[in-house]
């Protein structure tokens, strides 16, 4: 039995990936290969690595791939036996023999926040982790960003969120930080602002797609009130958080490749293809 005290893993999975249209048009934008496996797949390796068994995965409409990709193909598995391509699944069915997984729709995209508070029926009253997918991490020979995370919260338990400098001119697309270093790599945030402009950054310091929530975070989100864009933002409600000194920024070990863009989801596939890929 792991000894993590995070055990399951939230996963918002009911955007439409516009940028990657057509591509997208019938296909989650979680379930784009990078090289021979898709997005969301790193993101559910990366969560049972860190201790997680519970895979809790927010769909929408036209988002069936994603449970089909987490379940038995019989047809396919009975056409591949006894070839050598029968190898070529032993990843995914370790990972289906490991991890449990349940689902939940989102009915209206209400923003990041509204998508972990849809998911709150699948996490329960328990510290979560939460993987945003299209930003794909990795930790090389290290442990990855989501271990990193979890051996933090053994001793900090409060909410943790991974950060990264991103150039001033490109706050207006993330989530930005203030704080104090409280250790190196390790700010003890007093103040997050999303997507500001670049010269009302507080920093340019940026929240990317890895978090670690203590569950009370589900009553703040149902208390905050619509923020940009009309959406429930789950950067103001970690504010709410943070103002009382309950949340850190992690400036994580690894390497992060924003797959939500064509030209971030290019530059993971030559990395991953050249350091990881075996055939």
């Amino acid at each position: 039995m792991s000894d993590s005290p995070i055990k399951k893993c939230l996963f918002p999975a009911a955007g439409y990936g516009t940028r990657f249209l057509p591509a997208t048009k019938s296909m989650p934008k979680e379930m784009l290969p990078v090289v021979n496996k898709p997005l969301i797949q790193y993101g559910v390796e990366e969560a049972l690595d860190a201790g997680m068994s519970g895979m809790a995965i927010v769909t929408g409409r036209g988002k069936r791939a994603i449970e089909d990709h987490f379940d038995i193909n019989y047809e396919l598995e009975h056409q591949i036996a006894g070839s050598d391509k029968e190898s070529y699944l032993n990843e995914i069915r370790r990972i289906m023999n490991q991890a449990v997984f349940s689902y939940t729709r989102q009915i209206e995209m209400k923003g990041l926040g509204h998508a972990i508070l849809t998911g709150e029926t699948l996490i329960g009253d328990q510290p979560f982790a939460v993987v945003l997918a299209d930003d794909l991490c990795y930790g090389g020979v290290d442990k990855g960003v989501l271990s990193q995370m979890v051996e933090l919260y053994k001793y900090y338990r409060c909410s943790i969120v991974a950060i990264e400098e991103v150039p001033r001119n490109e706050t207006n697309k993330y989530g930005v930080i203030a704080g104090d270093e409280i250790a190196p790599g390790l700010i003890r945030i007093n103040n997050m602002v999303e997507k500001p402009k670049p010269e009302e950054a507080p920093s340019n310091l940026a929240i990317i797609g890895r978090y670690i929530l203590t569950p009370d975070i589900f009553d703040i989100i149902r208390k905050t009130p619509p923020g940009r864009n009309n959406e429930v933002q789950i950067t103001d409600a970690l504010l709410t958080q943070a103002k009382q000194g309950r949340v850190l920024g992690y400036r994580f070990k690894g390497r992060r490749f924003d797959c939500g863009s064509v030209p971030g989801f290019i530059e993971a596939t030559r990395f991953f293809f050249d350091n990881v890929y075996k055939e």
